[in-house]
């Protein structure tokens, strides 16, 4: 009996769904266990259905696939990751002999099939170095972001903590601290707002306004405010609101991908 190769596809547009489900329902080893369609909603379905592949777009609303792939390796049984991805042909070329894989949208039945091939043989081996190698493969074409971790100080000693763990950083007093779902701690050094966006820009943080900058992964809801500005609340235990000015709230739309 042929072993099944459960996936789980990732990608923010319907479309691209539906025909990657059409490529893989050609080949009778592969079974679409289901779909996602944000970073977050893709972790729930990896704990969920434990998918022996995930087959996502890079960039999505909220967080992009770096986010998925970070929090899903930490897993005891990590699935294969496979990146659908629009970026240069010829850069993606030069790693295709690479163990991980990518496809370039739109996707063709023979890349894929000759991705399969790749992740059937990666799936049969007893441990599969397909995680570590993907953020090196990634980097080295200047796509993955790097190792970001934001020094906070709390008695006496110097955090390291996450930035998925941020739900937002903002000024007090002259002072940068930084917020996680249950604590506030002062950032670390001489570093100001200004300097974190910077560090930060390639990852899910957004500048709501002169003096705060937020995790769009850790926004639970938003609601229009007063005189054109919107009101987002965080997901932290307080509740935390936060205006993003009037300036700033086409981007914010944009950078959520909302029409």
């Amino acid at each position: 009996m042929t072993t099944q190769i459960r996936c789980l596809l990732v990608d923010d547009e319907p479309p691209a769904l539906d025909e990657l489900s059409y490529l893989l329902s050609a080949f009778e080893d592969v079974t679409v266990a289901g779909t996602a369609s944000s970073a977050s909603q893709a972790l729930e379905e990896i704990a969920r259905l434990s998918p022996d592949v995930v087959f996502q777009d890079i960039q999505m609303p909220g967080a992009t696939g770096f986010h998925v792939l970070e929090h899903a390796i930490e897993n005891p049984h990590p699935p294969l990751f496979v990146f659908a991805t629009a970026y240069d042909q010829y850069a993606i070329r030069a790693f295709e002999d690479n163990a991980v894989d990518y496809l370039l949208k739109p996707v063709s039945r023979e890349r894929l099939n000759k991705c399969l091939e790749r992740v059937r043989c990666m799936l049969r081996r007893p441990t599969s170095p397909a995680q570590p190698n993907l953020e090196a493969l990634l980097r080295g074409m200047g796509l993955a972001p790097t190792l970001v971790r934001i020094s906070v100080e709390s008695g006496g000693r110097v955090l390291l903590l996450r930035h998925a763990d941020v739900v937002f950083i903002r000024t007090e007093e002259r002072r940068v601290m930084v917020h996680t779902r249950d604590a506030h701690y002062p950032h670390h050094g001489l570093g100001t707002l200004d300097r974190l966006e910077e560090k930060l820009a390639a990852l899910s943080f957004f500048r709501a306004n002169r003096g705060e900058l937020v995790n769009l992964a850790q926004v639970r809801d938003f609601a229009p405010w007063f005189n054109g500005k919107y009101m987002l609340t965080m997901r932290d235990n307080a509740a935390t609101e936060i205006t993003v000015s009037k300036a700033r709230v086409r981007e914010f739309r944009d950078q959520l991908g909302l029409a």
